[in-house]
């Protein structure tokens, strides 16, 4: 029986047009095949289409060109099966936490019975650590539980892939740490795909299984598919502190400050997927140092 593949994108264009201005092509002949499970971080200069493609993927934008299926079923909109945190929380002020991750426990689960639903929702704020915060606003609350409340409210739904748009890029540095290690433990113990925009190099090589690294637009395309190289689970200080998480940093450092420098012409169209770059095998947590 040949295997099903997961989350993939083909061929995707996507040119936004407004009245009376010329179009405004933002990304062309993207092609990926993420595998159930894995998490992949995509990074590149602002302007490149990261976010864009991320909203594609979660239904609420249209490509307008090619094609992204979710277990081979194209996808034409919104979906439970995909959830998004964006880089705002974006919970409802007059509603407490409890309130806010009912919303989409209620809106998916409508045939379940009240308490049903309401465990559901427990489960996950107590999951990532706001059992004693369930019944605040989120005026009553911190930055990096307000993330953790959008966080558990996305997986309140119980999704296959967890879309993240820059979820971190507004906290401080302690914050944003707990917060990658929380995301890390959910993805293990629940086998999310992840799929996460982010401007951060060591937020990309600490977290992801691959590293999709964006060329400059117009007509953004891929232009290198990092493999990083380290086993599961990862401790953050021997890893980042290893020359192996160098080499790693130094390759997409050296792919972005390439990009910088590029001319802004139309880059010409790929024909194939890039090659991947293989940084080494896989290495140990233990090894790492």
């Amino acid at each position: 029986m040949p295997h099903q593949k997961f989350l993939e994108l083909i061929k995707v264009g996507k040119t936004f047009r407004t009245g009376g201005k010329k179009p405004a092509e933002i990304l062309a002949n993207i092609d990926l095949d993420i595998a159930k499970g894995e998490f992949v971080a995509i990074i590149g200069h602002s302007g490149c289409g990261k976010s864009t493609l991320l909203s594609m993927m979660a239904g609420l934008e249209d490509a307008t060109e090619g094609s992204i299926c979710l277990r081979e079923h194209e996808i034409t909109g919104p979906g439970p099966e995909r959830a998004v945190v964006f880089q705002h929380h974006s919970l409802l002020p007059w509603r407490t936490v409890l309130g806010n991750v009912m919303l989409a426990v209620d809106a998916v689960f409508t045939r379940e019975p009240k308490a049903e639903r309401r465990a559901r929702a427990e489960k996950w704020i107590e999951k990532v650590g706001l059992k004693e915060h369930m019944w605040k606003y989120p005026h009553e609350i911190s930055g990096g539980m307000k993330q953790r409340a959008g966080i558990a409210r996305a997986l309140s739904m119980e999704p296959e892939v967890l879309l993240l748009d820059e979820p971190f890029g507004a906290l401080d540095a302690l914050t944003r740490a707990q917060l990658q290690d929380e995301v890390l433990r959910l993805h293990a113990e629940n086998g999310l795909t992840v799929f996460m925009v982010t401007h951060d190099i060591d937020e990309a090589i600490y977290c992801s299984d691959r590293i999709v690294m964006m060329n400059v637009g117009p007509r953004a395309q891929i232009g290198q598919i990092l493999t990083v190289p380290f086993a599961r689970p990862r401790e953050r200080i021997s890893l980042m502190e290893s020359a192996a998480f160098a080499k790693v940093r130094a390759a997409c450092v050296r792919f972005l400050y390439d990009q910088k420098w590029r001319s802004a012409a139309v880059v010409p169209p790929v024909t194939a997927p890039p090659a991947p770059i293989e940084v080494g095998s896989a290495v140990a947590p233990a090894m790492a140092g």
